[in-house]
């Protein structure tokens, strides 16, 4: 799963009918510390998530998942809303002086 940011919406008038009823939003992905990464994308919306919302997506196809078992064509999804994010910066490193291989 990743993180992204809702920055707007996608109204189409012709879409394949698997896509009726469904929400699709533009989602900027972006990294633990809230910064962008990469080119924003198109997401189904399983969640009812708003523009400005912190989000987490899936893509390939798991994104598909969420609307079990209705079949849904798409190639990303969001599956949550973030409440809050809490980064470990230490995590996955060792003190000096206690020796042995870092993973």
């Amino acid at each position: 799963m990743y993180l992204g940011r809702v920055v707007g919406c996608v109204w189409a008038t012709v879409k394949n009918a698997c896509l009726t009823g469904h929400r699709l939003l533009i989602v900027q992905p972006v990294t633990p510390e809230l910064q962008d990464k990469g080119r924003c994308i198109v997401c189904t919306d399983w969640t009812g998530a708003g523009a400005g919302e912190l989000v987490y997506w899936t893509r390939a196809r798991e994104a598909s998942f969420a609307f079990l078992p209705e079949e849904v064509v798409t190639d990303a999804t969001i599956v949550g809303i973030v409440d809050t994010i809490h980064v470990d910066r230490t995590a996955g490193r060792r003190e000096s002086g206690q020796g042995g291989a870092a993973c």
